[in-house]
Parts: structure tokens; C-alpha cells; sequence
């Protein structure tokens, strides 16, 4: 096996097997952030919710540049892959859910959805920096940058995909991304749908919309709102949502889209 040496102030010359390298280990423990190289493994496992049959694999996904002894060995080939695979899916999602927009709506909400804050976003929430493989410099700080996060996460789209095909991959990115697809549908440019549809009611009918809690279910930690726009005595279709307030973005949108002729966009969810 190939060998080389490396040296560092602070600490003395050792060999790093260019095998483990190619693996994804960190040429030292405090190139994890999270603990042991095993537990980072298991807990990114945890979750995504998806078990990696290629261990290897899982940790290549993992691995930062900075831990890696050339860029082979890290997780730069995969995110490459993960960011196609993570476009197509999320495009296929848009044209089937969403049959009444045009081309330029759908490319607004899909360049919201994969954008490195999205998959930032993402990532940090389900603690996946606190399992990668990173050099001493990244790992010593309190904040992992957003564009590290939100690689790690299109390097992982990428290995569930090589590890168990497409449709593991498609299940993970619809079961993470869908309620980001909600909101970046139920805002316009920084302008809500709330607003827009106040604007257009008191313009063209002097009123101001209401908004009806019609239903509710789900356990307390994680319920689900029924809402409805009413604007004088119309009722409009209702949405559901995960809170009130994105409830309520998608009702004013159903209500929005209905004064202005368009089909209204979460019928199906009534």
C-alpha cells in the first residue's frame, strides 16, 4: 500500500495508509465532530432513515476535503452526482404536483428548493455536520459554513442512490423536501399570499380576508390545520398545513388563484 508522512506543529510524524484515506477516515479523531467514526455512521443512519448496505460508502459521503488525503477520497465526486439527482427528483415532484403553473414558476420554486440554503437548512436539522469526517481547521470551529452542510447532504442523496437505487433516493428526498417545496410555492419573491390576496380583495372589493380553522388532527407534537380564506360571505377552498400559519399561506393561495381564474393549486388537499 501506498504510504505517506505527515507532519504538523504540535505533534509528532506518524504514517497514514492511503487505504484508510480512500475510505473516508480522518487522519486524526478530532477530524470528527461528532464522536466516533462508528457512532457518526450510525447516527446519520438514524437520520436519514435509510441503513447503508455499503459502509464505505456512508462514510466517503462524509468525509470534507479537509480530512482527506487528495480530493478523491472525499465527498466532492458524490455531491456532484447528489445535486443532479437531488434536481431531477425535485423537478419531477414540481411538474406532477403543480399541473397549472408555467415553466418560470416552476424554475422559481425549484431554484428555492435546491439552493445550498435549503439543503443547508436541511442538513442542520437533522444534525448530519456533527456526523462528517473534517479537518482539524473546520472541526475546531463552532459553525460549520452552510456550503459544507448542504454538500454533505447532496453527497448522502448520492449514496443512498448508488447504494440502493433510485427509488431510496427519491423516497428520502420527497420525505425531507416536501414541506420545503410548500413554502417556497406559498411565498412570492418576499412577498406572501396572505398580503397578495389582502391587496386584491381590498382593491377589488373593499374587504379583508378571514381566515377559518375548519379542521385539525394529529397528535399534539405534531398536528395538521385545516384552513380556509373567506372573503365577505365566499368561502374558498380550504388547505392543510403542518402549522396555522402555513395553513393559512396556502389557503390565501387557493383563495388568490381562484379570483384570478387559475385552478387553485392544493385542491387535492381539501
Amino acid at each position: 500500500m501506498g504510504r505517506e508522512r505527515e507532519t504538523g506543529s504540535g505533534t509528532s510524524n506518524r504514517e497514514i495508509r492511503s487505504d484508510d484515506v480512500s475510505l473516508g477516515r480522518p487522519p486524526a479523531e478530532e477530524g470528527l465532530v461528532g464522536g466516533s467514526a462508528v457512532d457518526a455512521l450510525e447516527r446519520c443512519e438514524q437520520a436519514l432513515g435509510y441503513r447503508f448496505r455499503q459502509r464505505e460508502l456512508l462514510q466517503t459521503c462524509l468525509t470534507h476535503a479537509s480530512s482527506a488525503n487528495h480530493r478523491l477520497a472525499s465527498n466532492e465526486r458524490l455531491e456532484f452526482l447528489g445535486d443532479s439527482i437531488l434536481g431531477l427528483i425535485v423537478c419531477e415532484l414540481l411538474f406532477q404536483k403543480f399541473p397549472g403553473e408555467t415553466e418560470g414558476e416552476l424554475t422559481r420554486i425549484k431554484s428555492i428548493v435546491v439552493s445550498r440554503s435549503t439543503c443547508s437548512k436541511i442538513s442542520e436539522a437533522l444534525g448530519l455536520p456533527g456526523c462528517m469526517l473534517l479537518g482539524k481547521g473546520l472541526s475546531l470551529n463552532e459553525t460549520i459554513p452552510p456550503s459544507v452542510s448542504a454538500a454533505v447532504f447532496e453527497s448522502l442523496v448520492a449514496g443512498v442512490y448508488l447504494d440502493g437505487g433510485f427509488e431510496s433516493a427519491r423516497e428520502l428526498v420527497l420525505r425531507l423536501i416536501q414541506p420545503e417545496v410548500e413554502l417556497a410555492a406559498g411565498f412570492d419573491h418576499g412577498r406572501n399570499y396572505k398580503s397578495l390576496l389582502q391587496q386584491h380583495t381590498q382593491k377589488h372589493q373593499g374587504s379583508t380576508p378571514v381566515y377559518r380553522l375548519l379542521d385539525e388532527k394529529g397528535p399534539d407534537h405534531s398536528k395538521c390545520f385545516k384552513v380556509s380564506a373567506q372573503v365577505g360571505e365566499t368561502l374558498f377552498p380550504s388547505a392543510w398545513g403542518s402549522n396555522k400559519k402555513e395553513a393559512e399561506q396556502r389557503a390565501a393561495q387557493n383563495a388568490l388563484y381562484q379570483l384570478e381564474g387559475r385552478t387553485p393549486p392544493h385542491l387535492e388537499e381539501s
